[in-house]
């Protein structure tokens, strides 16, 4: 998990010459930055040795061998082909492209847009709020990733609305659970004692809420997750 990244690599050197897979999907929390950009700027790792493995993917589900799609992302194609078709098999389906710092910036904000849906459901909302919350999510990655960093990406494709349905919805989502126990009246310190697990998208809401303020990006749904957690306003 990102919060403990920087404790682990502090002792290491890493060779710049080296690839480098990550597949953690939060905001390393002394740098405030993605793991691709904390990577570069803390290590000197050359954006074009950097590669993401996103989803939409369970770990859960890859281990019973379901069908399941991840999405490789690498500023260097053929470095991304070439990796996802070390993933490939029976029953793993690769996608290959070069929007790493979007596709990044997308699998960390759908962790905290899944807190706000397990909110909904501990508040008893129903399928039919959630859709248009899933709905408003997907509008909001778009306008956040267009004001970080314009290219040629549609947030339609599985690596981005793809990946925040399968967080929203799953009962295997962490992020999902932890908000679910806010909704239904969780303190934040207890509901993390409870999951005895890590749910991303508390660490990554602290940075990604100070890029949003840095990039003067009006984001609703976020800065109201935000606010439930770190400034305790009720559910």
């Amino acid at each position: 998990p990102s919060a403990f990244l920087h404790s682990i690599l502090e002792p290491l050197s890493l060779p710049q010459t080296k690839h480098y897979v990550t597949a953690i999907k939060g905001i390393e929390v002394n740098s405030k930055k993605v793991i691709a950009e904390y990577l570069e700027d803390t290590w000197n790792v050359p954006s074009e040795n950097i590669i993401l493995v996103t989803g939409p993917c369970h770990a859960e589900e890859v281990a019973q061998e379901k069908l399941s799609y991840l999405t490789v992302s690498s500023l260097v194609e053929e470095k991304g082909q070439d990796f996802a078709d070390l993933l490939s098999c029976r029953f793993i389906n690769t996608k290959v492209n070069n929007d790493l710092y979007g596709a990044e910036y997308s699998a960390v904000l759908k962790n905290i847009y899944a807190i706000g849906a397990g909110i909904l459901h501990g508040l008893s909302y129903g399928d039919n709020f959630l859709a248009v919350y899933v709905s408003a999510a997907t509008r909001e990655i778009e306008v956040f990733l267009e004001a970080l960093h314009k290219t040629r990406r549609d947030v339609k494709d599985a690596a981005y609305l793809g990946d925040l349905l399968v967080t929203c919805y799953s009962q295997y989502s962490r992020n999902r659970t932890f908000g679910n126990m806010l909704g239904r009246g969780y303190s934040v310190k207890s509901a993390q004692l409870e999951m005895n697990m890590i749910a991303e998208g508390y660490y990554a809401l602290e940075g990604m809420e100070a890029v949003r303020a840095k990039q003067d990006v009006a984001m609703p749904i976020l800065q109201a997750v935000y606010a439930i957690v770190y400034q305790g306003q009720s559910a």
